[in-house]
């Protein structure tokens, strides 16, 4: 028996997130179909985790168990001929039997993307959060900056997760202004539902000046969730990497 390890790259606008659901289209189903399609074989493949709906990947992770003999160039190419315009496999490889890609994630990588201008984007509609006003793109990085370390992320949780904990380890994690667009870039162990949306949607308000870094800082320090924090909208976040 293979194990495969795919990188998929997608634009989550159409589909209601990763995990497969009888809510709608997901990221996992069209692959399944695409592989039962090319191998003739029905079969499940692994994500290195869920991403919500409308959320975009530039670098997922997925594995599969297969006795196809197909070669890897084969897979590969045959899924991107059978997968929607949305979805692509960046590229496919043999892996180690006991590798699973959720189970062996060290690290993943997320991307928050900000357009900070007055006029919308029709280009960058479904890929961006459109905030009209200017934001402290230094205030925001300040505040970002605080998320490093080890610390319970009670405060940027979902309000029905049920986890044994929500302590998780920041490597980085920082906010860049590059033209118009501002990028909060972070990197941790694991995430809780929701976490990334609600802190940058705590950062835009550090930005907009309602709250200090400070009380950014204090906000994680306390556990506690207040006015100021809630979901920055989901067509602005990506999966940039997950590491091993």
């Amino acid at each position: 028996m293979r194990n495969i390890k795919l990188v998929i790259e997608y634009d989550g606008t159409e589909y209601v997130g990763w995990q497969r659901q009888e809510s709608g289209r997901t990221v996992q189903a069209e692959i399944e179909r695409a592989l039962e399609v090319i191998t003739g074989v029905r079969t499940i493949v692994n994500g290195s985790g869920r991403t919500d709906s409308g959320v975009h990947a530039l670098g997922q992770t997925a594995s599969f168990r297969t006795e196809s003999a197909l070669s890897l160039t084969q897979i590969h190419k045959g899924l991107n001929s059978v997968l929607p315009r949305d979805i692509a496999i960046l590229c496919a490889e043999e892996t180690d039997p006991a590798f699973h890609a959720q189970h062996s994630v060290k690290k993943k990588t997320y991307v928050y993307k900000i357009l900070n201008r007055p006029e919308r984007s029709a280009m960058l509609r479904d890929r961006v959060w459109h905030v009209h006003v200017p934001l402290d793109a230094h205030g925001m990085n300040e505040a970002a900056h605080t998320l490093v370390g080890e610390h319970d992320f009670k405060a940027f949780a979902h309000a029905g997760i049920t986890v044994r904990s929500t302590v998780r380890t920041v490597f980085v994690s920082k906010v860049a202004k590059k033209g118009d667009v501002i990028e909060f870039t972070i990197e941790a162990d694991g995430f809780l539902k929701r976490m990334v949306r609600l802190i940058a949607g705590t950062l835009v308000e550090v930005g907009k000046g309602r709250i200090t870094p400070a009380g950014f800082s204090e906000i994680l320090a306390r556990c506690e969730k207040t006015k100021h924090v809630h979901a920055a909208p989901a067509r602005g976040l990506y999966l940039k990497e997950v590491r091993y």
